[in-house]
């Protein structure tokens, strides 16, 4: 059985003697590099070949920060799975594309739909967040979107779940049914799930997806995984949402579209979901503790495991294997640390009685590392963008091997899914390069023509692999893997 989450009293039992103990962990020395281990060179580079150029996008409203200035905020590409060849893009500042032979079109604008409402122009991540296409949909034709919205919808519209306070937006989750689910441009209904208020700006529901290793049948098919930030705003605060189990934010939620046993009566909770039926606690929870859930994707092949890519604060991104019940630990944790939100600067090792508390560490992770100058509570840039367990054809030296990267610097690496334990030591990283169809050799920032890449993963049914780049709006296929010159 996996381990369970503290329960509330364990939680502020944990919260207190961690307080009381404070002084012991200052006193001692901090961890001043939480994963010494610099990820290892590979000498392999990715072979890439553009798949598709999306248009310039506009954030809503004008935004001041330059890191929403891209030219399109594409952010994952997946394959409809209705036997097309269809592949789907969905841009932050609203339009939903169908790529057909490389070439996107617009299927819907989400943002025209829900303007005025609708902003993708603050915080990192507003906007249309994601979307996910229901295993069926070519029977029944509907799909499932992430958007946020502020301005009226903050008076005139009603969350759903207990909200955090002071309320800036709203997450909200949408099924739509297409009339014709062939038809290139999207016309049919639609219906609001569920409704979430974030009182922070960054950090919010993140993705939507099914478990593609469900079948008819199985009792994770058609259910719905939905990433839920803790808002940004428990790093400083004292905020404790993320390990509050009466509150969404900081979870792992899993829901029933076609149910409607929830408070609001718009979906399901399922029955085998860990903390259903218990007092106190919300049944759509499946996974607790949790900063920045940024991706999920499922191993299609080996032992079918679900990894999460997890933002860290200012020194550790983590990949972690996810059970139904787990405790990743924020914010009394970052990765295999003990975080103190007194003393941001530094992290601290475990207590003695660690063992005895329930949370589950990381299995791959890296260190931000920044220069030995750099403000510790300033962002110094680094944030992980989770991939996939390769399973293709075309680059066969990727076979079993976790792909992922870094965000803002276009840092491509890979892991063994074999080396990725639970409960064992990190597992080693190994530096990937691209390739062009010229042959050179290059970085992800070369390739995108930026510094900052915002660097996004997607795959096809194939299991074959993508890179995504906001910089510039541009799509590559990896079609193969040669030797770094």
């Amino acid at each position: 059985m996996p381990n369970r989450p503290p329960t509330l009293s364990l939680i502020l039992t944990l919260s207190l003697s961690l307080s009381l103990s404070l002084p012991a962990f200052q006193s001692s020395a901090p961890v001043l590099d939480p994963v010494p281990d610099a990820p290892i060179p590979s000498g392999l580079a990715l072979q890439v070949e553009t798949f598709a150029v999306f248009p310039k996008s506009q954030p809503i409203p004008e935004p001041t920060d330059p890191r929403l200035m891209r030219t399109a905020r594409i952010n994952y590409l997946g394959e409809l799975p209705d036997g097309s060849g269809r592949m789907f893009v969905p841009d932050i500042n609203g339009a939903l594309y169908l790529v057909t032979r490389g070439k996107p079109s617009v299927y819907i604008d989400v943002g025209k739909t829900f303007a005025p409402d609708f902003f993708s122009g603050r915080g990192l991540g507003q906007g249309f967040a994601f979307v996910a296409f229901d295993p069926e949909f070519a029977r029944n034709g509907r799909f499932y979107t992430v958007h946020t919205e502020t301005g009226d919808a903050l008076t005139t519209k009603t969350t759903d779940l207990r909200s955090q306070a002071k309320t800036l937006y709203h997450g909200i989750i949408t099924e739509w049914t297409a009339d014709d689910p062939k038809a290139p441009v999207f016309h049919g209904t639609r219906r609001e799930l569920l409704r979430l208020g974030f009182g922070g700006q960054i950090h919010g529901i993140q993705q939507v997806e099914f478990d593609p290793n469900a079948r008819t049948g199985d009792p994770d098919y058609g259910l719905l995984y939905v990433t839920v930030g803790e808002g940004g705003i428990g790093q400083a605060t004292g905020n404790t949402d993320a390990q509050d189990l009466a509150m969404p934010f900081g979870k792992i939620l899993r829901i029933d579209p076609a149910g409607r046993n929830s408070g609001n009566g718009k979906y399901g909770i399922p029955a085998s979901n860990p903390f259903a039926g218990r007092n106190g606690a919300l049944g759509e929870i499946y996974a607790v503790g949790m900063r920045d859930p940024h991706r999920i994707s499922w191993d299609t092949g080996g032992s079918h495991r679900l990894f999460l890519g997890h933002i860290g604060e200012h020194q550790v991104e983590s990949i972690y294997d996810v059970h139904a019940g787990d405790n990743f630990g924020w914010s009394e944790r970052e990765a295999s640390w003990v975080f103190n939100k007194a003393e941001r600067c530094h992290l601290y090792t475990l207590p003695p009685n660690d063992s005895q508390l329930g949370y589950t560490y990381p299995v791959a992770a890296y260190a931000h590392h920044p220069p030995a100058d750099w403000p510790c509570t300033k962002d110094s840039g680094h944030a992980v963008s989770g991939g996939f367990v390769y399973r293709g054809r075309l680059a066969p030296e990727l076979t079993g091997k976790y792909v992922f990267g870094d965000i803002v610097d276009g840092r491509l690496f890979y892991t063994d899914e074999s080396e990725m334990k639970r409960g064992g030591k990190l597992a080693p990283l190994h530096l990937l390069l691209i390739t062009d169809t010229s042959g050179r050799t290059m970085t992800m920032q070369e390739l995108a023509g930026d510094t900052r890449v915002d660097l996004h993963f997607g795959h096809d049914h194939a299991g074959e692999l993508y890179l995504l780049s906001k910089a510039n709006g541009t799509i590559w296929k990896v079609t193969g893997v040669k030797k770094a010159k």
